[in-house]
């Protein structure tokens, strides 16, 4: 399929702002520990500013323009991809994205879906969603998503909190999510609802998170570096609180 994209008919949500204030307020209403927080992440290079991060960093969320370039890449490797077939002792969770504008919601529950599992609070939503999705494939992990209104109440609420005027729902949207996440094999995998599956990127070291040296260079900074000089792109770690 070269449209990954659910069609017009699907559910669809106001698109989500990158602010991770807000993020985090969507999933600490919907389960997350306070114990963590999204934090904007201003400099994928600089190594002073990577360090005033908390790590480890359980996630890291690339926001950016879907590009001819992006899309060109993107399918030549989907080509050579199978269908992903999930199953309870795969390293990490992946659903697959069928709610319209919906990529935002999809990259956080990617992060905190695939964080130490002591960060989801017993009893709440977000930990009702994730373990009657464990053992679904992947369009009963679609349907649990667009038929869960505890996230489209939280997604709404959140959306219409931004800083800057919310769109439609129905608004064709260019900006995308994705997400980079370690998972229970130690490798670094990229977390996208667009497509096929989830994607190994490569090993990390035990001590070495999304934010390490060698998890940037096989992750955000070599998807950048397809881009050439379309660098507008933000980005946002779910790492520990401050507090």
């Amino acid at each position: 399929m070269s449209n990954p994209d659910p069609p017009t008919s699907a559910p669809a949500f106001i698109p989500l702002e990158a602010n991770p204030e807000l993020m985090t307020t969507l999933l600490t209403n919907l389960g997350m520990s306070p114990a963590l927080a999204l934090h904007d992440v201003y400099s994928l290079t600089d190594p002073d500013l990577l360090s005033f991060l908390p790590r480890p960093a359980y996630a890291l969320l690339l926001v950016f323009p879907i590009t001819p370039t992006y899309e060109s890449h993107r399918l030549a490797e989907d080509s050579l991809l199978p269908d992903h077939t999930p199953s309870p002792d795969f390293p990490v969770m992946w659903f697959k994205q069928t709610i319209r504008n919906a990529c935002g919601l999809m990259g956080l529950l990617h992060a905190i879906a695939n964080s130490p599992e002591e960060f989801i609070t017993p009893n709440t939503d977000l930990d009702r969603i994730v373990k009657t999705a464990l053992p679904l494939d992947t369009p009963g992990r679609a349907k649990l998503l667009e038929t869960e209104e505890s996230l489209a109440r939280a997604h709404r609420a959140a959306a219409e909190r931004g800083d800057t005027a919310a769109p439609e729902a129905t608004d064709d949207v260019d900006l995308h999510y994705v997400a980079f996440v370690k998972g229970k094999d130690g490798g670094l995998w990229e977390m996208d609802g667009r497509r096929k599956g989830p994607i190994r990127r490569g090993d990390l070291e035990g001590g070495e998170d999304v934010l390490s040296e060698k998890g940037l260079v096989l992750g955000a900074r070599k998807f950048l570096e397809r881009e050439g000089g379309d660098l507008r792109f933000s980005a946002v770690a779910l790492a520990g609180g401050y507090d």
